[in-house]
């Protein structure tokens, strides 16, 4: 991410191309997504709590914040309180959030091979075109760090090299880290990085001269005409501003409304809130097994809308393992100095951390989904590397088994109408899977 801004893309941008994968992708989402017609899982939690914000009777759900929940209610309001209103959002912003990661990583790496891949990856990686198909929170958090990082890779790039179009791509990371913040938490460990990251570029383009010139000069990188003052205020207070704004339905509840005076005694509420679910579910997992693939959730499995329908929450068996390695000759090359493959590594090593030493008692699988995306990275920019030296051939195996697992699983993916009770047999290929 230190690249100067002088630096051109020798290759082609596949902007055309990462517009296609994403529409497909979206289109794809949308083939039965009125399906279950009820609620399924945690929809039980999210869309009473999002009737609520409509209207703004009482306080439900309290222990995340509003966002997401209000592009629901919002939803609601536009296309109606069906099983496609719940989940449009999510499905929106599934596609949105694809589309945003493909240009994200354009830009940081101008790899075309890595930009397609990484997209394709994604598509197919089951974690996220799940999540997009279900009305939870956490793919409106996804969508809004996916098109954060974009804006971060363009900002660092500065394609048009005008110092306006920097702050303005500066700008709009910190409105899209508010926004991810202000829908669900789990993405919070990544908010601070695109400011960090800025510090210690300025840090080392100014090669430890004074700290003054560190903090005011606009001539050097990691974006000329910025100074970290200014990115502090974009990168910094901007998302936490951006984030609280996100409260202002609360303070309009008919019961027991929200103060400005109470706005951070209420994030300690929230985390107590949070902290304190330790009954034990029957899908709760660890960081370990997400990594292994081996302990997924069952969203749904009943006979519903007049069949035996099944919906698996799981990782591709292939790409969710095959991303392992590629981590770590991610890691190796950034420790070698390949800035791009430290930080997907960094960030995928930070995101699954987190959730092995933060000692909440009850995790679930799609807490993988963000950690799954930077796995996809690594996997997407190895076989970019291989493919740009000759050898093709790991990519197009990965690709196949990656659309023939997708294509495979589609029925348990999709809720499609299963041929028996006991149809979840012919998918659970291990026994944590059922």
């Amino acid at each position: 991410m230190t690249t100067s801004v002088s630096e051109r893309p020798r290759e082609k941008d596949p902007a055309l191309w990462c517009a296609v994968v994403a529409a497909a992708f979206f289109l794809v989402i949308l083939h039965r997504i009125g399906i279950p017609s009820t609620m399924m899982f945690d929809e039980i939690h999210y869309l009473p709590a999002a009737r609520r914000l409509i209207d703004l009777s009482a306080r439900l759900n309290p222990e995340h914040p509003l966002l997401a929940k209000q592009l629901i209610a919002w939803s609601m309001q536009l296309v109606g309180d069906t099983a496609f209103g719940w989940r449009l959002p999510s499905a929106v912003l599934g596609a949105v959030g694809l589309w945003a990661m493909m240009r994200g990583l354009w830009w940081a790496s101008l790899s075309r091979t890595a930009t397609l891949l990484f997209g394709l990856l994604i598509a197919t990686n089951f974690i996220w075109f799940m999540m997009a198909r279900i009305a939870l929170l956490d793919m409106a958090m996804g969508g809004f760090m996916a098109l954060a990082v974009w804006q971060w890779a363009c900002a660092w790039r500065n394609p048009s090299g005008k110092a306006s179009r920097a702050r303005l791509h500066l700008m709009l990371t910190g409105l899209f880290l508010g926004l991810s913040l202000g829908a669900k938490w789990n993405g919070a460990l990544l908010v601070p990085l695109p400011g960090l990251v800025f510090a210690l570029n300025r840090w080392e383009a100014l090669k430890g001269r004074r700290l003054g010139l560190m903090w005011a000069s606009r001539q050097t990188g990691p974006v000329p005409g910025v100074s970290l003052i200014e990115a502090a205020l974009w990168l910094g207070a901007l998302p936490l501003l951006v984030y609280f704004a996100t409260f202002l339905p609360a303070f309009f509840y008919e019961k027991d409304p929200l103060t400005v005076g109470r706005l951070i005694e209420w994030q300690q509420y929230m985390l107590q809130l949070q902290d304190s679910v330790k009954k034990p579910h029957t899908y709760m997992s660890v960081w370990w097994q997400w990594m292994a693939n081996i302990r997924p959730i069952w969203f749904l499995y009943e006979n519903i809308d007049g069949a035996q329908r099944g919906v698996l929450m799981l990782g591709n068996p292939f790409t969710m393992l095959a991303g392992l390695p590629a981590l770590l000759f991610c890691a190796w090359d950034g420790f070698k100095g390949n800035r791009l493959r430290l930080l997907v590594f960094a960030a995928y090593a930070l995101l699954v951390g987190f959730w092995a030493i933060n000692g909440k008692p009850v995790q679930f699988y799609y807490h993988y989904m963000l950690a799954s995306c930077f796995l996809m990275a690594a996997l997407a920019l190895v076989l970019a590397e291989w493919w740009d030296l000759g050898l093709r051939w790991p990519a197009k195996v990965t690709l196949v088994l990656a659309f023939g697992m997708f294509i495979g699983f589609y029925p348990i993916l999709s809720a499609a109408e299963l041929p028996r009770k006991d149809s979840f047999r012919d998918y659970t290929w291990l026994d944590s899977w059922k």
